[in-house]
């Protein structure tokens, strides 16, 4: 994450000591005064040797080892979260901390190498954000808000890892899911990222961000997966507002408010123009594109991204067809006021999968699949995860007992 600041190291010398100065009048002369030299006077006895107990020895122990760890603590925990063997030494030769993953090892510095080529920086008329490559020949991933302005078509610069640039134009964009995809100009031998599995994804794995944050491009911050499946509501009053959004997207946005669920929590820091970036697991697998902070003071706050297996579902679509087509449930849902957390149904649409599955108002929706709902807007962030034609389980309350059906979604049109 951030760089630690340098300990200040404590200064200060040995006392300067001069020789005492001569009595007054000078010393005598040596041809008139007989000098007598007494004899040096016998040499204090030796202290008694002390001997340490078992206790005072471990103490003496814990001492030495707080002394040898107290100058490199905080560069000692940062290796360690991520290296499987102690740190040797904390000199600058000292080999780069190591993400451990199943299928192999790779130090951070690795990782950043191997994504960064992967990762740009666009520049449109809403500002600057990050992009993630998905083609040889210019299709690149980002979110909806960093193009947003530029319309079908529109134009932008992409600046790629290697200080080159390029032209691109907007292929399509999905404000419901806030992704978009653009394609950049006359370029061919892009370097791809590699797409992980986001439903693997564990709290507590290692994770690094990588875009453009206020304009640095390429920057990387390292961090972990904070929390899964948190529901987004981007546009409404709560701190969760994209990066890089000026007065005229925000007001777009709360105009039409964007429900993204399964969101990736990260404590990798993330800031303005990281929006569009990767996100990328231990072995450099794209599992997550960044979009949001959420943040109640200035210069802090936690991150949150889109997970790789929604963005690819949607990214599909807008490559092929330039638009993007939603599962559809049929139900109005508000969250739940009792005891039990959940989205409580207040209509049922006719003739929708809903009504067919044989769901009614007043229904209390407390799991979609294996996922447990604790509000209304985790039901519609949930369902856009899915595709059209799916068929997903769903667990509901009625009258105080618990049932399940199962409920074929259909396309939201």
């Amino acid at each position: 994450m951030n760089a630690n600041e340098p300990r200040e190291q404590g200064t200060g010398g040995w006392s300067q000591f001069g020789a005492t100065p001569p009595a007054a009048g000078g010393f005598p002369r040596r041809d008139t005064i007989a000098m007598e030299v007494p004899p040096p006077p016998p040499p204090p006895p030796l202290p008694p040797k002390h001997r340490l107990n078992v206790a005072q020895k471990a103490v003496a122990g814990l001492a030495l080892a707080a002394m040898a760890v107290g100058g490199g603590v905080v560069g000692a925990v940062v290796a360690n979260s991520f290296q499987p063997e102690p740190v040797a030494s904390s000199s600058p030769s000292s080999p780069s901390p190591v993400f451990k993953s199943a299928a192999d090892q790779l130090t951070v510095a690795e990782v950043a190498a191997k994504v960064q080529p992967s990762v740009v920086m666009i520049q449109g008329q809403s500002g600057e954000g990050s992009g993630v490559v998905l083609s040889e020949d210019g299709l690149i991933l980002t979110n909806n808000h960093v193009v947003v302005g530029a319309g079908q078509g529109g134009q932008m610069t992409v600046k790629f890892s290697d200080g080159k640039t390029a032209k691109a134009t907007v292929v399509g964009t999905d404000p419901a899911t806030d992704l978009g995809v653009i394609r950049a100009e006359g370029v061919s031998g892009l370097t791809k990222a590699t797409l992980g599995d986001s439903d693997q994804l564990k709290v507590g794995d290692p994770v690094l961000a990588i875009g453009s944050p206020l304009g640095l491009d390429g920057s990387v911050t390292a961090g972990i997966v904070s929390a899964l499946d948190r529901t987004l509501n981007l546009g409404d009053e709560q701190p969760q507002v994209p990066p890089g959004w000026g007065q005229q997207q925000q007001q777009q946005q709360q105009s039409a408010p964007t429900t993204i669920g399964g969101a990736i929590q990260t404590d990798a820091s993330i800031n303005p123009g990281n929006s569009g970036g990767a996100l990328v697991n231990a072995a450099g697998q794209l599992i997550g594109i960044n979009t949001a902070i959420a943040s109640q003071a200035q210069g802090g706050g936690v991150g949150f991204a889109i997970p790789v297996n929604t963005a690819k579902q949607v990214a599909d679509q807008l490559i092929s067809t330039g638009k993007v087509t939603h599962a559809f449930l049929g139900v109005s849902v508000t969250d739940a006021t009792g005891d039990v957390p959940g989205a409580l149904i207040r209509q049922v649409t006719a003739g929708s999968p809903a009504e067919k599955a044989g769901l009614r108002e007043g229904d209390l929706i407390t799991k979609i699949g294996d996922k447990a709902v604790d509000a209304g807007d985790t039901v519609v962030g949930q369902v856009r995860g899915f595709k059209p034609g799916q068929e997903v389980k769903i667990t509901y309350m009625r009258d105080g007992a618990t049932a399940e059906v199962d409920v074929t979604l259909a396309e939201n049109k």
